[in-house]
């Protein structure tokens, strides 16, 4: 390719407003506000080449199908799909941006493995949240549980919870109803006592299967709803269970519904929780002792967190998803080995392409632009010569690029007539692997490779470009 025929806009400040990622490659010339530019859309390409290679290997079966992807192949499954003897069958589709696959498979058939071998191969850092696989980043679009020896997004994240803000008062004490006029929140209790949300017991109720639950959090803790999955219950529903008004809550006295708390509640003593009687709280309630309930894990990670596994510290970091997997409708049936209908597992994975490259503009790059890795980039090399006026320097350019692209090694000759300040610049800026230059050593029969990744330096023999370069890169 000659530079002279693309459209690639670099720019020499970093354009305000987008994401780190999307930044290098509007500046880069990859991509604009509406969409993906040359560049941009010859590394997408790369991305879905190593994706159907990759699920070549192991007999995935690409498609088209209409929108949405996971209803139109389930339905075609559902009629076509009969035997066991058809099975494990996987389908996939590359769509614009996005992979989305579809598994159907008597036991679960687990393409994790893939997904991790292709995103190493891309050369990007990433964390494995087992039905996701996520890049940290300033810009994420979720928050991760993350620390030593452990990753897991909020939803699903466990932790030792930070300490209370103070210890719990000592002695065996009798709970005591004390006035709270119009102090209906955690924060207006914790206002009104001059003590902190740790000391609180906090109530909400919530209905599942048609059945109400107290369900019990330390003041400061929010229910993680992918934890326990019901419905808060209507103001109505409160009033007519517990004869009082959200924000006055507790669990003394109730005897006729399920009681849970979480974990962080296990072993505290003489806390604060609504008396259940508007305008009223209780002071001195030790759970355990003054009420009974289940213990279970509840609550969403916080900040300040411990790692369950070693204790040390946790950090909520900001992500964002390039992959994910999840069970798809259940309603396909097949015959067994014994003529009996049975039902397949359906099992939908997703890939982000566009993603995948904002994550690698942003963590394979540096001051200059980016700086891509091989199986990434655009091109693979571009060829640089110095000074287009002189023949002899145009004619070896242009050899090279036709004996690069002929040993597929995919090169771009920037065949502008720019001052070299400017085309070393945009090289850099647009991240291609290696820089052949084509300058004043020519006439002692070399050129200069330099590493766009390491910076590293050589003077190459004109004749041996070829050889060095499949030995950098493996070719």
């Amino acid at each position: 390719m000659l530079w002279t025929k693309l459209f690639i806009p670099t720019l020499r400040e970093d354009p305000p407003g987008a994401s780190a990622g999307e930044r290098r490659l509007i500046r880069a010339g990859y991509a604009r506000n509406s969409g993906y530019l040359y560049l941009g859309r010859r590394s997408l390409d790369k991305i879905a080449a190593i994706l159907r290679e990759e699920m070549g290997f192991i007999g995935a079966q690409e498609v088209s199908l209409a929108s949405p992807f996971l209803e139109a192949a389930v339905s075609i499954a559902r009629h076509d799909l009969r035997s066991y003897k058809q099975l494990p069958q996987t389908w996939f589709q590359i769509d614009g941006t996005s992979y989305q696959s579809c598994s159907f498979a008597l036991e679960r058939v687990e393409y994790w493995n893939i997904f991790r071998r292709i995103l190493d191969r891309l050369g990007l850092n990433y964390v494995d949240l087992r039905d996701e696989l996520a890049v940290l980043s300033g810009d994420g679009d979720q928050r991760i549980a993350y620390g030593s020896g452990y990753e897991s997004n909020l939803k699903r994240a466990r932790s030792i919870a930070k300490p209370p803000a103070i210890p719990d008062p000592e002695g065996d004490l009798s709970p005591e109803e004390f006035h709270t006029p119009g102090q209906k929140s955690i924060a207006d209790i914790s206002a009104f006592t001059g003590l902190p949300e740790t000391s609180q017991i906090k109530s909400l109720v919530m209905v599942s299967d048609d059945a109400p639950v107290l369900v019990l959090l330390r003041g400061d803790h929010t229910l993680n709803e992918h934890k326990f999955v019901a419905r808060p219950a209507t103001p109505e529903e409160i009033r007519r269970w517990f004869g009082a008004d959200p924000g006055s809550l507790g669990p003394l006295g109730v005897t006729k519904m399920r009681i849970v708390a979480d974990e962080a509640l296990r072993g505290r003593r003489n806390m604060i929780c609504g008396a259940n009687r508007n305008d009223y709280h209780l002071r001195h309630v030790t759970p355990g002792e003054d009420f009974q309930a289940e213990y279970l894990d509840l609550r969403m990670v916080m900040e300040g967190d411990r790692s369950i596994y070693d204790g040390s510290p946790l950090r909520l970091e900001p992500a964002f998803t390039l992959a994910s997997m999840d069970d798809g409708p259940g309603d396909l049936h097949v015959s067994d080995e014994t003529g009996r209908e049975v039902t397949p597992l359906v099992t939908r994975y997703r890939l982000l392409l566009d993603r995948i490259l904002m994550a690698a503009a942003e963590q394979q790059s540096d001051e200059d632009g980016l700086a891509l890795a091989p199986a990434l980039a655009p091109f693979g090399v571009i060829i640089t010569p110095v000074n287009l006026k002189d023949q002899g320097q145009e004619q070896a350019a242009r050899a090279l690029h036709s004996q690069l692209g002929l040993a597929g090694f995919d090169p771009l000759l920037d065949d502008r007539e720019e001052r070299p300040g400017v085309k070393f610049k945009d090289a850099d800026l647009i991240g291609v692997p290696f820089r052949i230059t084509v300058g004043k050593k020519l006439a002692q029969g070399l050129v200069e490779a330099v590493n766009r990744r390491t910076g590293e330096s050589h003077d190459v023999a004109l004749d041996q470009v070829t050889a060095f370069l499949g030995e950098k890169v493996g070719k």
